[in-house]
């Protein structure tokens, strides 16, 4: 059976006319090895926030709809001029928004998840010779509307047509040669993973590394799909993403990753009884925003205090249940700070050794930082930091733990 390989490219690398032409190129490459060729694209460059800007402009106010109607264009606009790139240089190419390519969404606005992929579309042009283009990032929703699937979405487009398709593989293009240590803008001596389990690249994607999307690796794990991580500028061996046997050598940490898109919310002296946090996290949840850390402080004859942080793209809304959560409880007031990031060290080889937290509470403490809040996972200690000593953080971290080894 002829060999099928899925590959995204994100905004940076096609992000002009030349890199545009670039990409062609790397296609036709691909299929011209003997490989069926799907690609998912995203919108060139800075286009969404563009976009958003200029909704904004019009109406700060704007409709969800209307918010997917609009940024929706601008992957059609990328994954059209590379299928015209395709046709110049002489081969077979269609691009589909990820409607036509059979991608159902939730009925939810700008953060729909996938339900389905009904690829009888995109398998007929394979068939039929072309490369197909997918606009990724979006689907359409039972009404026939297009809904987006959040900011980093073309990821998760891409691994979910991949896994419906049954992909030998889903190649992952960026600016970077593959997963790091940590960032090596912050960190130069940060080194190249030649693979990284699933759940690591989910707990580092789920902390700050931006070289996937969260939802995307879950999919991934789960279709036990392969994923390469590699540039759209060299031809270099990348990062495997892969099933990590138990027999094979794990260093205790893997990567230390900084996250500053998070904001801390706090209600203060709650009534310390049953029933409070169920209805602010139930209320939080039926307005679709996502909590990260939760921590709840009580204060003797005071109440308790609840701190929980979310992105940034959702405080407004949270900030705004929580307060009606603390007028119908008779809490004292509602806080938020910003000025913060979330460092975290991750690996699963801190699986059954002792000592990983407490080793890293003592290098933030010897640099002077002070730890507001921590959560862990088997294979992940998080702490929220004041943002301005993230970087120190993640390079002490990195020395400290041998990753530039």
């Amino acid at each position: 059976m002829k060999k099928l390989i899925v590959q995204k490219y994100g905004g940076t690398s096609v992000g002009s006319v030349e890199k545009i032409k670039n990409v062609a190129r790397r296609v036709i490459k691909t299929k011209k090895s003997g490989a069926d060729v799907v690609v998912v694209v995203s919108a060139m460059g800075h286009t969404t926030d563009e976009l958003i800007d200029l909704l904004i402009k019009v109406n700060p106010n704007y409709e969800p709809r209307e918010y997917d109607m609009l940024i929706s264009t601008g992957e059609q606009v990328s994954a059209s001029l590379l299928a015209s790139a395709i046709q110049a240089e002489g081969e077979k190419a269609i691009s589909l928004t990820g409607g036509q390519a059979g991608v159902v969404t939730e009925d939810i606005p700008s953060k729909a998840r996938i339900k389905d992929v009904k690829f009888q579309r995109v398998r007929k042009e394979l068939d039929d010779g072309k490369i197909v283009i997918v606009t990724g990032f979006q689907g359409i929703d039972s009404k026939g509307d297009i809904t987006t699937i959040g900011r980093g979405g073309s990821d998760t487009s891409a691994i979910v047509i991949a896994a419906a398709l049954k992909a030998d593989v889903c190649e992952i293009y960026t600016d970077v040669n593959g997963i790091y240590t940590t960032d090596p803008r912050i960190v130069p001596e940060a080194k190249k993973l030649k693979f990284i389990s699933y759940e690591e690249m989910l707990e580092l994607a789920s902390v700050g590394a931006q070289v996937l999307h969260p939802r995307s690796i879950e999919c991934a794990k789960n279709y036990k799909l392969t994923v390469h991580v590699r540039s759209s500028y060299n031809d270099e061996e990348g990062t495997i993403v892969k099933e990590v046997s138990s027999m094979e050598k794990r260093n205790t940490v893997s990567g230390v990753a900084a996250d500053t898109n998070v904001v801390k919310v706090g209600i203060l002296k709650v009534p310390d009884k049953p029933g409070v946090a169920s209805m602010l996290f139930t209320e939080l949840a039926n307005a679709h925003i996502s909590v990260d850390m939760i921590i709840q402080s009580v204060h003797e004859g005071t109440g308790a205090d609840i701190a929980f942080t979310v992105s940034k793209d959702d405080v407004k809304k949270a900030v705004e249940v929580t307060e009606k959560i603390a007028k119908k409880t008779g809490a004292a007031k509602v806080v938020s700070d910003g000025d913060l990031a979330k460092v975290s060290i991750v690996g699963v080889g801190m699986i059954g050794t002792p000592g990983v937290a407490a080793k890293m509470f003592e290098i933030l403490s010897n640099e002077a930082i002070n730890i507001e809040m921590i959560s862990t996972s088997e294979i992940r200690v998080s702490c929220i930091i004041k943002k301005e000593f993230a970087k120190k953080a993640v390079t002490a971290l990195h020395k400290a733990f041998g990753l530039e080894k």
